[in-house]
């Protein structure tokens, strides 16, 4: 069993805990918590607390919430550190990580730089072997990774062409915007053109986004040019070979990304997750050896199952497909189409 802590209990940290408590062959051994919040009250049900520094012991004492020690205490316990700490902690928290000679793992929002690989399951998963620092990239570009991949495998790929709705912020964050405006990023190509590359080596790509007044999901429209013909059937096929890409279909009723998380929650799964990208069949389009395709991501959970399948190849005790079987099947990823 892996022993894995978890350094940032917010949007990402819960959901990899929580899917990394499903697998055989790893166990939670702590998350680190730095209020003594309402989701500290529920988390400590399930999970020791760890806290940054004993600075913060009193406050979760005062509430009433068990701490178990600090964060240096969480990494004596554990084998492996998942650092989902905000945007530029994790460079900060790198330094502790290297002085106590652990693995982690960070996530998208710290530069690459910061890890000796980047991650996606599907695209490079042999790259993270046996590595010591591994960042698992943003939710934008795992959700380009996954459904590029099986274009570039079987067609081989000249040029993307990717303009990404963002949203923009989470559902639980009442503090961020805009709220009622559209913004553009004025960057092109955006930051997920070199980041998609750092797990897609060589891919020519270019990216837009826009930043819209919604939380639920990003949506992208992407624009590929093949190095062969393919047909709408070939391309679906490509995509069908691989559980994470949903297709969605005419009959599913699905228009938009509130009936899109209306199916995660009919799926009956912990925090309505979706973990899965969603394809809409009827917007493939293939002329020749041009595709066009719109894709809705579900940007709190997608990155979930890349977190799990990095543990295992860092450890390099699984290869990709026996690893993302392992993962899919505990987090109830299946073959679907709508």
């Amino acid at each position: 069993m892996i022993r894995v802590g978890i350094n940032g209990y917010g949007t990402i940290g819960r959901r990899v805990a929580r899917a990394v408590s499903l697998q055989d062959d790893m166990i939670v051994t702590g998350i680190v918590k730095t209020k003594p919040d309402y989701v500290s009250m529920v988390a400590s049900r399930d999970f020791k607390i760890f806290v940054p520094d004993k600075s913060y012991e009193k406050a979760f004492q005062d509430a009433g919430i068990k701490v178990e020690g600090t964060v240096e205490n969480l990494i004596d316990d554990s084998e492996i550190i998942v650092d989902a700490t905000p945007e530029g902690q994790g460079e900060k928290n790198k330094d502790l990580y290297v002085k106590r000679r652990i693995k982690a793992i960070f996530e998208g929002g710290e530069e690459p730089e910061i890890a000796q690989a980047s991650f996606n399951a599907y695209s490079n998963f042999e790259e993270a072997r046996s590595k010591d620092y591994v960042r698992v990239v943003s939710c934008n570009t795992t959700a380009l990774a996954r459904t590029l991949h099986p274009l570039r495998e079987r067609f081989g790929i000249r040029y993307v062409d990717a303009t990404i709705v963002r949203r923009a912020t989470d559902p639980n964050d009442s503090k961020k915007g805009p709220i009622n405006a559209v913004e553009p990023s004025l960057s092109i190509p955006s930051h997920h053109a070199p980041d998609l590359r750092t797990v897609m080596s060589g891919l020519n790509v270019s990216t837009i986004a826009i930043k819209a007044p919604t939380t639920l999901m990003h949506v992208h429209a992407v624009r590929v040019e093949l190095e062969k013909d393919a047909s709408k059937n070939d391309v679906i096929e490509a995509w069908r070979s691989y559980r994470r890409i949903m297709e969605i279909g005419k009959n599913s009723g699905i228009t938009s990304t509130g009936q899109m998380m209306d199916l995660a929650r009919e799926f009956g799964r912990d925090r309505s997750d979706l973990y899965e990208i969603a394809v809409w069949s009827q917007s493939v389009s293939v002329q020749g050896n041009h595709v066009s395709y719109i894709q809705a991501v579900h940007q709190e959970s997608d990155v979930v199952p890349e977190n799990v399948d990095a543990i295992r190849s860092m450890f390099d005790i699984a290869d990709r497909d026996r690893s993302v079987s392992m993962t899919d099947s505990k987090l109830k990823i299946e073959k679907r189409v709508f």
